[in-house]
């Protein structure tokens, strides 16, 4: 037992990230990982030839079928669905004062595929799609293991990937941004948006940038795409504006998640939302906010793992 456990173990980060982009959740792709010690548990191992394709295989199907019983509550989801945010496993470190290097788990949490933006587009594709692809595209599985996992011949997986790639083509970014361009950025944004600068918060992003929020129907957020520099820097002042008056106090930080930099923004030392953005190395083009308290709750309780992880249950209603 021993030996399975550790087998198991080795293989958890790759089963969890499997997991977690299929899903969009931490708590969801926790569960199904447990799922999937229980029956690796209770296998006759004598009888596995191969125990990452049968671990990984075992992972694949039951998202699959989780990820079709999560499109049809999602389908009554008030507003836009975004992931909830994963801390990185440096930044989880970092909170907890270890120094140690990275594990390689860490290191998977640093691919571009992990990022809010990428999940989000990950929302096109029908669950056996979205697992061909990020089998092949993501975790470098080769076509007999995609087959495998899917329980479909190659020729059919080769197909599913190839519409796959089409159907993503659109929505991911047509250049790819330096992390340190990235950082930039959003360091002289998260600046700008502490200081109520307004013309400066106007000419960091895009003239027709984007900015899109979740508030799970738990607290306000827009219903629909708010569109224009001009109107999001007017956002970012307002809250500057209510800091400044002493209504809400806001602090904006730089911190990893979802394996790239992203703002977290407190209010009245609660975390109020984390904002994902996308730019394209000389101005932010997209804004993710994520201010579902739900989907905050295990990064507020990551970060401080001497706050209860319902702190954000008493979130402020801001925008």
């Amino acid at each position: 037992m021993d030996d399975a456990t550790d087998t198991f173990q080795a293989l958890r980060p790759r089963l969890r990230g499997i997991a977690y982009r299929m899903l969009g959740t931490r708590f969801d792709a926790d569960e199904l990982v447990q799922d999937v010690w229980l029956k690796w548990h209770d296998a006759d191992r004598s009888a596995i030839g191969n125990a990452e394709a049968w671990l990984v295989t075992v992972t694949t199907r039951l998202a699959i079928d989780r990820l079709r019983t999560a499109r049809l509550e999602r389908a009554r989801y008030v507003g836009f669905w975004l992931p909830e945010p994963m801390p990185d496993a440096e930044t989880l470190a970092s909170a907890s004062g270890d120094t140690s290097p990275p594990t390689p788990e860490a290191l998977l949490e640093r691919a571009d595929d992990l990022s809010v933006a990428f999940l989000t587009v990950l929302e096109r594709l029908a669950p056996e799609a979205r697992a061909a692809f990020l089998l092949r595209e993501v975790f470098d599985a080769d076509y007999a293991e995609v087959a495998q996992a899917l329980g479909k011949s190659e020729a059919a997986c080769r197909q599913i990937v190839s519409r796959a790639k089409s159907q993503l083509k659109e929505g991911r970014p047509r250049q790819r941004v330096s992390a340190d361009q990235h950082y930039r950025l959003l360091a002289g944004f998260a600046d700008a948006a502490r200081a109520g600068d307004f013309s400066r918060l106007q000419t960091l992003l895009a003239d027709d940038a984007e900015l899109i929020s979740d508030g799970g129907g738990i607290v306000p957020s827009f219903g629909q795409v708010l569109a224009g520099a001009t109107r999001i820097a007017q956002l970012y002042f307002a809250v500057w504006r209510r800091s400044e008056r002493g209504d809400a106090r806001q602090r904006v930080e730089l911190v990893r998640f979802n394996g790239e930099w992203g703002l977290l923004r407190f209010i009245d030392g609660q975390l109020e939302s984390a904002q994902s953005m996308e730019t394209d190395g000389e101005r932010i083009v997209r804004i993710h906010t994520q201010r579902n308290p739900e989907k905050l709750r295990s990064l507020a309780a990551a970060l401080d793992p001497q706050t209860p992880a319902s702190v954000t249950d008493r979130l402020p209603g801001t925008s």
